[in-house]
């Protein structure tokens, strides 16, 4: 086992994992931005290292600073947490070259499965399940040409990178020409990689995702299903485990197809396989992510299992310690991401200092978050404060629970989601859970 981790990352996920190490009796290393230096995550962990500006550019995805900050701490190993440098296979490379462990699969399957073209190849190649689409894009007259073909509405998605960037709709061939060239623009600026390719835009459809954890020594595992099908603009809002919408003969061809996917690439950590799921009951593949997802909270609170200290065990080379026989669900879980924006106000950003924070209790009540009494949000990062996640017996339990939750929780001094959560766990719709993801869209959000 490791006996010094560096985190790569800020916010609620640097916390997480520093716990994590403290429970395993890991020492840990920060990192940290100028506009950081207050961060619980710095004060939580035993070592600090400044590396850069307040921008993420010159702080949290500057890769020397971060590799020179684990060599001088004598880190064995680097968390990179989600989001920034975590599906980063250059930066899981020059882990590699330095001798440190990078706990996440190796670079060459983050290149990989990141490339979404050629995750979509591999996975039509074995049989699971993809939208209809197409390969690689030469130009936006190919891509009217294939579009003519697939049948519109249509979908231009960049090969690289997530996060809902890099995707336009183009529902008539009028529109395909500034989907294309827009698409384009957006994934060369947030990727460095602006090839495209498409598929058919299926909808309604939900957003279903599976966990799975694959070790070292052959053993592949997938620990159930996440619903994320309550999403803004393609980011995700709500997550709930299990999902109301499938049954139990689903549920198994979706966890054996995701473990088919995993085999497949030979893939060793912890990933997620994110399917589509159409009214008729089809199922498709859509990407896998090659990290631990923010909302793996709501299969940890499901399953007993705490999945970043599996995470770290795997890369530490650690056979698991459960097999799929040991996977046993239990209860409903949701989680909320709770969000420094003002709903009313076009989401714009909020930041500024916590004025006064109460955050809520009880059983099977849980609050991830980075912020505290006095704490200033900074302007620079990503707006998520916090996840508020529940577990109750059952899915009208857990949503009761939830919005007792929301209505406890106190953050004055920004302005914050709470109220559009509290909307969203009343509307008929989520409640009966036939929503879709175009759920939030079709009442105006």
């Amino acid at each position: 086992m490791f006996s010094k981790i560096l985190i790569a990352n800020r916010g609620e996920i640097a916390v997480r994992i520093i716990r994590a190490c403290k429970d395993m009796g890991i020492s840990t290393v920060a990192v940290f931005s100028e506009a950081d230096r207050e961060a619980l995550h710095v004060s939580l962990a035993d070592e600090a290292y400044c590396i850069g500006p307040a921008m993420v550019k010159d702080s949290y995805l500057n890769m020397t600073a971060i590799i020179s900050a684990a060599v001088a701490a004598h880190a064995e190993a680097i968390h990179p947490g989600y989001g920034l440098l975590s599906e980063n296979p250059k930066f899981a490379a020059l882990c590699e070259e330095c001798n440190i462990t990078f706990i996440g699969p190796k670079s060459e399957i983050i290149k990989k499965m990141g490339d979404k073209d050629n995750a979509r190849r591999t996975m039509k190649s074995v049989g699971v399940p993809v939208v209809p689409g197409s390969d690689l894009l030469k130009n936006s007259e190919d891509a009217a040409r294939i579009a003519g073909e697939i049948g519109y509405p249509v979908l231009i998605k960049a090969r690289a990178g997530g996060g809902g960037r890099g995707i336009r709709l183009a529902n008539t061939p009028e529109e395909i020409g500034k989907a294309f060239s827009s698409a384009k623009a957006e994934a060369e600026a947030a990727f460095g990689d602006g090839n495209l390719y498409m598929e058919k835009f299926v909808q309604p459809v939900k957003h279903i995702e599976m966990q799975v954890i694959a070790d070292n020594f052959g053993n592949v595992v997938c620990l159930g299903e996440r619903e994320c099908s309550v999403q803004r603009k393609n980011q995700k809002l709500i997550e709930e485990s299990p999902s109301p919408a499938i049954n139990d003969e689903t549920r198994q061809k979706m966890s054996e197809a995701a473990k088919k996917a995993v085999r497949a690439t030979s893939y060793t950590g912890l990933g997620t396989i994110e399917f589509l799921y159409d009214k008729q009951g089809n199922f498709y593949f859509t990407e896998m992510n090659t990290r631990l997802q923010v909302e793996h909270t709501v299969t940890e609170m499901v399953t007993g299992i705490d999945l970043v200290h599996w995470q770290i065990r795997v890369a530490a080379d650690i056979p698991l310690g459960f097999s799929q026989e040991d996977v046993r669900p239990n209860g409903h879980a949701i989680e909320c991401r709770i969000n420094a924006e003002d709903p009313e106000n076009g989401f714009k950003p909020s930041c500024g200092r916590i004025e006064l924070l109460h955050i809520p209790g009880g059983p099977w009540v849980r609050f991830d978050t980075a912020i505290y009494q006095d704490y200033v949000v900074p302007p620079f990062y990503d707006s998520m404060i916090g996840k508020l996640i529940v577990c109750a017996n059952n899915r009208e339990e857990a949503i009761r629970k939830m919005r007792a939750a929301l209505c406890e929780l106190v953050v004055e001094g920004i302005v914050n989601n709470t109220d559009l959560h509290l909307d969203i766990l009343s509307a008929p719709e989520f409640n009966s859970g036939e929503y879709t993801t175009d759920f939030l869209q079709s009442r105006g959000v």
